[in-house]
């Protein structure tokens, strides 16, 4: 457009020539812009990138540049990443929208071949894998046979996609996880793109169908979480509708204490964070302590925004970021032009930076602890000396707790945990502690006691991209061996690094014969622990749990520990870092204290403490030393190949994808009868509540994941299908199959619906019947009964991971609206792309204040006049009469509103490609 300033540059570097925009040109115009934080900074260049498209408008532009007078603003702008990352679990549903997407083209008699990505995609297979097989040498490639036998419908799918689509690469299975490739060998710092013989130089950004994107912000990258829906559009050439945000700062100073790790620092800035309230805000690191953090610290730091609430926890560029492009393998020129293009646009972080940021707080590394987080939020930071009085106080606790129907209806669901969705205020304690339970293991007999570690893992990207605790772990369990110590024999260990470098490094450093013996061998590449792939535990543990009803515990090294994530049977979950899971693992119980109570005794019967085997940072540094640049060359050097499985795998050539019959992949609904034009969207008139739902209602808890039950909606249509619970495998699998998931949807076992007094799990009331039956059943009597449905729910509705199947599962079940207290930011944004509306009940104002019950008819008025952030009548009819309420639409931007009136923004998209939008 011809107001936007014309800031066209070139710099050489290397032996190249780039073409920029450039920030210092559009200062003289638009104001001084070096006190705004790098993250805007990078906001602002894409703006000027992309000026001579209609979403970008001179507007835009000062307003970022004015954002530093306020440290706000309520501008909505469209942000344009440079590429888009998927994992596998919400990759495949991705490429089955796609693969439908150009079916729907092709029946509105259009080329199903102009369904392409336009931006660059990488999926990365690293969802898949789990620990069936552990503490063997032969375990890696058992798990990776069962991987791919249960997987082979996905993978021949995918497979499929990746040479029909153009613009799409596949990272095959066993090579690591999607964060960690990135980290170490996707990401550039700064992209590039030939356009009209010209080389155009630019921040290397992206968006992510996982929440844990935001990991590469340690390497001065730009990326967040989005929805798999919100991460279609993008790579379809659709802008990422966002009100520019606030920006948090947080200054690092000094160092940490010999003995503290990269993990005892995440789990601290984590609680500070959660606990300043930074939901929807970027947070920018600054200060000169960066200056001795390693970009391997960052990484892990930046890891966690999900768990902090932050969209994204951002790192600029500095000598760190060259240090570690330059170690794991970048070519020289692409450096050279890092740094260039970095100093030239003002993202380079300069010593004694201090940009104007919306909030700031601050950090004295040397003041970290040792520290865990659980027993079921990261935010939840314990000190370890804490850790023994801490899970005494949750037994205490519950036994001051009453037997009560709901103890009574837990208990014969087979769990002992609080449901989530329940309300806080009011809810049975989750720590059962029955006797402990005599068990007969491999050999071994032993008391299984309340507080038992049961797994013990080293797992997610979080922490295996860090040399430096990866390392350390390898030391503890080195100097363990060397003092007679081994593992406790009821602990399930299992290593999951994030790429096969690690392999490499814990070889060069000695330590895997070590790690070994204690039975932290590998396991596989992949997510495993951290997202619920922990496998089954010892039918004999299991046994015992449920027998003795016991409180046990897992540790892992991940970033993830919400009510049932880890292992159904294991109550409380702790995240440490990969030497206090090995340490745990020695001690075998969550009840010793680590910091002074003794892990075992050595071969003369002397005992050993936790001080005994912690290496110390001299140590941890010369083994760190031994990561090389040739490892990484190694083995990134045929990234996408896969191994001789893999290559053979099927491959049908053709541009519309023939749905076989499967249980994996089937082809989604979301297109049926849909025309060249949008319907006119209709107010809801008399809908019945489906579920009524409390506070920190999770993504986890709505979308199906983790284990299938043989007994629930989803487990009975598999077995009228032919699979055998055995070949279940998980929900995360089988995404590509709307069937499973719709009939998942709020079936976690762990769910309150506050309509049914008592009852855990996925169960509701049908009104007017009154009759108590799954979710999925309700919603399709529903369904036949023409009656439209609503949620109703507490505070932080869909916090957690970016699940796209909360939001398309919630479609499929007919629901037209959630009405909540406050709704976390990708979850509130994948509703509407999926055509159902998220609408905030006044402040002061919810279910309670109101008191519903979920018998009640509710209608909404007004959806036809939306307005962005406008207000919607909704009108409650129950017992007790007539009420109303002016609830406030959360579509927030005209982008959003676009997308709901079409009835999706896939269906937006798709108008738009074919030119009837």
């Amino acid at each position: 457009m011809s107001n936007i300033p014309d800031t066209l540059q070139t710099l050489d570097a290397g032996d190249h020539t780039y073409h920029y925009y450039s920030l210092a040109q559009a200062a003289k115009q638009l104001g001084n812009i070096d006190r705004l934080p790098k993250t805007l900074k990078t906001l602002l260049e894409n703006q000027l990138r992309f000026g001579n498209d209609e979403s970008v408008s001179l507007e835009d532009l000062q307003a970022l540049v004015d954002w530093q007078k306020e440290g706000k603003s309520t501008r909505e702008i469209g942000y344009r990443p440079a590429r888009v990352l998927m994992q596998d679990f919400t990759g495949v549903p991705g490429v089955v929208d796609l693969a439908s997407m150009r079916a729907a083209v092709e029946k509105l008699g259009e080329d199903p071949a102009r369904i392409n990505p336009l931006s660059p995609v990488d999926l990365v297979i690293d969802h898949s894998v789990m620990v069936d097989k552990f503490g063997n040498p032969a375990a890696f490639q058992a798990n990776v046979d069962i991987e791919m036998q249960r997987n082979r419908e996905r993978y021949e799918f995918l497979r499929w996609g990746q040479q029909a689509f153009d613009n799409f690469s596949v990272v095959p299975p066993g090579t690591g996880i999607c964060h960690q490739v990135n980290l170490e060998y996707l990401g550039r710092t700064v992209w590039t793109k030939e356009e009209d013989g010209k080389t155009f130089a630019y921040p290397d950004t992206l968006v992510g169908t996982d929440s844990h994107t935001t990991m590469i912000n340690g390497l001065g990258v730009l990326g967040w979480g989005v929805g798999g829906i919100e991460a279609e559009a993008a790579m379809l050439g659709q802008p990422v509708s966002m009100l520019i945000p606030e920006v948090v700062g947080f200054k690092l100073t000094g160092k940490l204490r010999e003995g503290i790790t990269a993990t005892d620092l995440v789990l601290t800035v984590t609680q500070m964070l959660r606990s300043k309230g930074v939901v929807g805000k970027f947070v920018e690191f600054y200060g000169d302590g960066l200056k001795d953090l390693p970009l391997a610290d960052r990484a892990t730091i930046a890891n966690m925004a999900p768990e902090y609430g932050a969209t994204c926890g951002f790192f600029p560029v500095d000598e760190e970021t060259l240090n570690y492009l330059r170690l794991t393998g970048r070519e020289d020129d692409h450096l050279e032009l890092v740094e260039a293009y970095s100093k030239a646009q003002g993202l380079w972080r300069e010593p004694g930076d201090e940009p104007v940021f919306s909030d700031t707080l601050q950090l004295d590394m040397s003041e970290v602890e040792a520290s865990l987080a659980g027993p079921k939020r990261p935010q939840d930071r314990v000190a370890l000396q804490d850790m023994k009085s801490t899970f005494a106080k949750l037994m205490a606790e519950d036994a001051k707790s009453s037997s009560s129907t709901a103890r009574g209806k837990l208990k014969s669901e087979g769990g002992g945990q609080t449901a989530v969705g329940a309300d806080r205020s009011q809810e049975t304690r989750p720590f059962a502690h029955h006797s402990s339970q005599n068990v007969e293991l491999d050999g071994n007999a032993f008391d299984l006691d309340p507080g038992a570690v049961v797994i013990a893992a080293i797992t997610s990207c979080t922490n295996t991209s860090n040399p430096s605790v990866m390392m350390a772990a390898g030391l503890v369990a080195r100097k363990a061996r060397e003092k007679g110590l081994s593992t406790q024999p009821w602990v399930k260990t299992s290593l999951a690094p994030g790429s096969k470098v690690v392999t490499d490094y814990l070889e060069a450093g000695g330590f895997t014969d070590d790690l070994n013996a204690l039975g932290f061998n590998l396991v596989g590449y992949g997510c495993t622990t951290c997202i619920g792939n922990s496998g089954p535990l010892p039918a004999e543990i299991e046994k015992a749990v449920e027998s003795g009803d016991l409180t046990v515990a897992s540790v892992l090294s991940g970033n993830r520990n919400f009510e049932g994530r880890v292992h159904p049977l294991v109550k409380t979950n702790w995240l440490a870092s990969p030497p206090l899971v090995v340490a745990y693992a020695l001690a075998g119980n969550v009840q010793c204290d680590l910091s002074q109570d003794a892990l075992g005794s050595d071969s003369d019967g002397n005992p050993v403490y936790l001080k005994d085997i912690w290496p110390s940072q001299a140590e941890i540094a010369e083994a760190v030393a031994k990561v090389d640049t040739a490892m990484f060359r190694k083995e990134y050097a045929e990234v996408f190949e896969g191994d001789e499985v893999w290559k053979a795998i099927n491959v049908p050539e053709s541009k519309v994808y023939q749905w076989p019959d499967s249980t994996y992949i089937q082809h989604p609904p979301f297109f049926e009868g849909m025309g060249r034009e949008p319907d006119a969207i209709e107010d809801v008139a008399n809908a019945r509540v489906l579920a009524m739902l409390g506070d920190s209602v999770t993504t986890d808890h709505i979308s199906p994941a983790g284990s299938i039950k043989a007994d629930s909606p989803a487990g009975r249509y598999l077995q009228e299908h032919g699979v055998k619970p055995l070949d279940f495998n998980s929900y995360g699998s089988r995404r590509g199959n709307h069937e499973v998931m719709m009939r998942g949807t709020f079936a976690n076992v762990r769910i309150q619906n506050e309509m049914l007094d008592g009852v855990v799990g996925g169960e509701t009331r049908h009104v007017p019947s009154g009759e108590q039956m799954p979710i999925y059943d309700a919603a399709m009597k529903y369904a036949e009964e023409g009656t439209p449905l609503v949620v109703i729910a507490g505070k932080e509705y869909g916090t957690g991971s970016s699940r796209d199947w909360a939001a398309k599962g919630t479609r499929l079940l007919g629901v037209r609206a959630v009405l909540a207290e406050s709704f976390e930011r990708i979850h509130r944004s994948n509703l509407i792309g999926m055509g159902v509306v998220p609408l905030q009940f006044p402040e002061g104002e919810s279910r309670k204040s109101l008191g519903l019950t979920g018998d009640e008819e509710v209608s909404i008025a007004g959806l036809a006049d939306l307005t962005p952030g406008g207000n919607v009548k909704v009108i409650i009819k129950g017992a007790d009469g007539e009420k109303s309420v002016d609830a406030k639409c959360r579509i927030d931007t005209a982008n959003e509103l676009a997308y709901y009136r079409h009835g999706g923004i896939l269906h937006y998209v798709l108008r738009k490609m074919i030119g009837a939008a």
